[in-house]
């Protein structure tokens, strides 16, 4: 064979542990087929014997014996006189079979011929690591820190495979540095051209229910099942957890004594706060335990519209809606209600937005968003308290409770 670049590439890819013998094979039969087409016009004719192992192939070109001066096709046909120097005794009508040399292609043919065979590969292992990973989204991964971007962190395999963790997908707190070992979730994989693109995740609710797989024997085992996930990343998270089993406390089983089976989960999650709570059908009690830690004194439910009304005594409407209005907004998703909270002897309060002649829209807006909207929710609490619950300014809401207390109080 004339061709060593060649050679050396059947035996750089022979043993690549992502191809097997058959599917080398066939790729490279398709890219001589397609060599031969752009020289010859026509492949059909052609039979391409492929041997990777030796890095060695033959091609045989089939034409048939015509008269002298008849030759229409030369790709199909030859001349009986053609004919007769290869074998001296053919006769019109015979079939000839002819090898072609590689060195018959050309030389720029040959050096396009490697550089597709390169590509055709690439693009067949492209092809094996998309399949692959697409099989794993949704299952934690872990690979190491390669580089850190504004954007995001791009990460390597024990493979090789590059995933990528945008800063969206980062918890707040999280912190690389190259080397670090980063556990996450394959969150999607897309082909982008050729290659596949590998996207990581540690914010998305899955990664803890996985965390809590790997952790827990229980859950593992499937002694305790986890029905539903809410998570704001680095801040907070409810897990329903059920056992069908009436001896296993599901909730005790994942907290563990003093914590100690959950301590890992919310360390790697930069020490995001896990309530685990006992799933029930019953939904007054479900939302009732979603609430938590605030202990609730009734609730009154709108099943049509999906919607709650939950009434609590004064020193707990803090706690249900917990620190920037999380625990009530991660209550809601749980139990998939919204919830309204109001406090016992709501019938004396009155609606914030009943002064919206004397506050702005977007100050009452802001007040509503961390749950105060009536006017004792914010007279009960302190100055300190409301500057740091909202982003509202000290001087701005000092004039706030002014107003409420002129107003209200008299």
């Amino acid at each position: 064979m004339e061709n060593i670049a060649l050679i050396e590439s059947f035996s750089e890819f022979k043993d690549d542990k992502l191809i097997d013998r058959v599917t080398l094979m066939a790729i490279l039969e398709e890219v001589f087929r397609s060599a031969l087409k752009k020289k010859y016009g026509d492949d059909d004719n052609f039979d391409i014997i492929v041997n990777p192992d030796k890095g060695d192939l033959e091609i045989w070109r089939n034409r048939v014996v015509v008269a002298d001066g008849e030759v229409e096709d030369p790709n199909q046909e030859i001349s009986l006189t053609e004919a007769r120097k290869i074998e001296p005794d053919f006769e019109v009508g015979e079939d000839v079979s002819e090898e072609v040399k590689l060195i018959d292609l050309g030389r720029r043919a040959i050096l396009a011929l490697r550089q597709n065979l390169i590509s055709k590969i690439h693009e067949h292992d492209n092809t094996i690591i998309f399949k692959q990973f697409k099989d794993l989204v949704g299952e934690i991964y872990t690979a190491e820190v390669h580089h850190i971007r504004h954007r995001a962190v791009i990460l390597l395999d024990d493979e090789g495979n590059e995933i990528v963790l945008p800063k969206d997908k980062q918890i707040p707190s999280d912190f690389f540095r190259k080397g670090d070992n980063v556990r996450g979730v394959i969150d999607s994989v897309e082909l982008k051209g050729a290659k596949p693109t590998i996207i990581m995740s540690r914010t998305a609710p899955s990664f803890l229910e996985k965390l809590f797989e790997q952790e827990i024997p229980e859950v593992f085992d499937g002694l305790i099942t986890i029905k539903n996930v809410v998570r704001i990343p680095g801040e907070k998270a409810k897990v329903a957890v059920d056992s069908y089993d009436d001896r296993i406390d599901p909730v005790g089983a994942c907290v563990g004594m003093k914590g100690s089976r959950i301590h890992g989960i919310v360390r790697e999650l930069g020490n995001e706060n896990i309530d685990v709570i006992n799933y029930t059908n019953n939904l007054q009690l479900y939302i009732t335990r979603a609430l938590s830690p605030a202990r609730v004194t009734s609730i009154k439910i709108d099943e049509e519209n999906k919607r709650a009304e939950v009434i609590l005594k004064p020193e707990e409407v803090s706690k249900a809606i917990g620190r920037g209005g999380h625990n009530i907004r991660l209550a809601g998703q749980l139990t998939g209600y919204d919830i309204d909270v109001f406090r016992e002897g709501a019938e004396e309060d009155v609606e914030l937005s009943e002064f919206s002649d004397e506050i702005e829209g977007w100050i009452i807006e802001e007040f509503s968003r961390v749950g105060l909207d009536t006017a004792k929710s914010i007279l009960e609490e302190e100055v300190k308290d409301l500057v740091k619950r909202t982003d509202l300014e000290e001087e701005t809401i000092k004039e706030v409770i002014r107003i409420l207390r002129e107003e209200f109080e008299e």
